[in-house]
């Protein structure tokens, strides 16, 4: 009986070891398997926050370009606003001086007609006084920028000089200016007025 028991005993703690011996390796199945998706959930998470942190670096980029966009666009509109005031205060007397041109014109007209008329000292005042007038109307212009162009000799500039013939001109060089028909003017080296001219051919 005692070898029976023994026996028993025995197969009973052979029994008990198996059960342990599967019990341990369904324990160490079932870690396995544990750990293979949480293994696969950090890869997937390290991939999601290295997509993020490229679409940050991305996003920083692009509104750091909008805002030197943005910079530079402001200073061209502060530029082009400095440009217009400058332009506005330099060619504000444009349509006054050019009014002004008609006035000159027939002071010289008058001049020159005076010239041939003088008989007299009170008609050499009379001269005296317009020329005066005349010189002083030109200093005034000329302290707001409008000075006369167009003299004898000087070269043909279709900029500044309207030609209205061309002829040939003893002691004066070809494309010069031989005769000037009427005075031309500018505003701040802007054109108010082309001078009517005659051009040596």
């Amino acid at each position: 009986m005692t070898a029976q028991n023994e026996n028993a005993q025995v197969q009973t703690e052979e029994v008990e070891t198996a059960i342990e011996t599967q019990e341990t390796q369904v324990e160490q199945n079932i870690e396995d398997n544990q750990e293979l998706p949480v293994e696969a959930e950090l890869t997937a998470a390290y991939a999601r926050i290295n997509e993020l942190e490229t679409y940050i670096a991305e996003a920083d980029n692009r509104e750091k370009d909008i805002q030197l966009r943005a910079q530079a666009e402001i200073q061209n509109i502060r530029r082009r606003a400095e440009q217009d005031v400058e332009k506005a205060h330099k060619f504000a007397l444009e349509k006054f001086s050019k009014e002004l041109l008609t006035v000159v014109d027939n002071l010289e007209r008058g001049l020159n007609a005076l010239d041939t008329a003088v008989t007299d000292e009170k008609t050499q005042a009379l001269v005296d006084g317009v020329e005066m007038t005349h010189k002083e109307f030109i200093s005034t212009l000329a302290k707001f920028g409008v000075e006369a162009v167009g003299v004898v000799g000087e070269v043909f500039n279709p900029e500044l000089h309207q030609a209205i013939s061309m002829q040939p001109a003893e002691g004066i060089e070809a494309n010069h200016i031989s005769v000037v028909l009427q005075k031309g003017y500018t505003l701040q080296g802007r054109v108010l007025r082309p001078a009517m001219v005659m051009v040596a051919g």
